[in-house]
């Protein structure tokens, strides 16, 4: 039996694993969504410590799986504690140093996203839209759930500040899975921001941003694949 710890990204709240957790059990694996803190002055390392914090005493054959900002968290938990493998989703990729708050100018991401927009007849302009860059392919009644539970708290000002504090990437096997039509961190930049920082491939599946709400029996394949 695989145990698979599920970190969400900037949202922060196990929720929104709540449709992969039941699809990785009736494959007869063990499935553990965290939350991330709400605490305004927690760093990176607060972070680190919650998502262990919430794991069994004696996990099996642990698998970290991290969505787009726990990037930024999930390597830190593999530096921590022995895991199997480690899979990123529409993940954020840090190099050593940076902080969340550079990641973006650094990596490029507003001029990527905005010749996307234009290559998809989008705005390039628009400001960003949950419902436009998240939630345009997910379901209406899971939307609408989402909605419902009220906006989320947020990284904290002391995470964007945090310069990420590994050397390199940790020793784990790492996989990293990308949807297609994710329009925040489109596929094409993240094939760079991937080749350049972990040399590793992108393995491309459909779905946007929010894969697990919106495919999670397909997006639940490819992380057992």
């Amino acid at each position: 039996m695989t145990e698979y710890v599920l970190i969400p990204g900037a949202d922060g709240r196990a929720w929104y694993w709540h449709r992969v957790v039941p699809e990785l059990r009736a494959r007869g694996h063990e499935a553990i969504a965290v939350d991330l803190p709400e605490d305004p002055s927690a760093g990176l390392a607060d972070y680190t410590e919650a998502v262990i914090d919430q794991l069994d005493s004696a996990p099996g054959r642990l698998v970290v799986v991290a969505q787009s900002l726990a990037g930024f968290i999930a390597p830190l938990v593999c530096a921590r504690i022995p895991v199997e493998r480690m899979i990123l989703v529409n993940a954020m990729v840090p190099a050593a140093g940076e902080t969340a708050e550079q990641w973006w100018a650094n990596t490029g991401h507003p001029e990527a996203r905005r010749a996307a927009a234009l290559r998809d007849g989008r705005d390039p302009e628009a400001p960003f839209d949950p419902l436009v860059d998240f939630f345009h392919d997910v379901p209406p009644e899971i939307t609408d759930e989402a909605l419902s539970i009220g906006p989320p708290g947020g990284p904290s000002t002391s995470f964007f500040a945090d310069p990420w504090p590994l050397d390199g990437w940790p020793d784990v096997p790492t996989r990293f899975l990308q949807g297609r039509d994710d329009r925040f961190f489109p596929l094409e930049f993240q094939r760079k921001v991937v080749a350049d920082r972990l040399g590793v491939p992108v393995e491309p599946l459909p779905g946007g941003h929010l894969v697990a709400l919106a495919r999670p029996e397909q997006l639940t394949d490819w992380i057992c694949g």
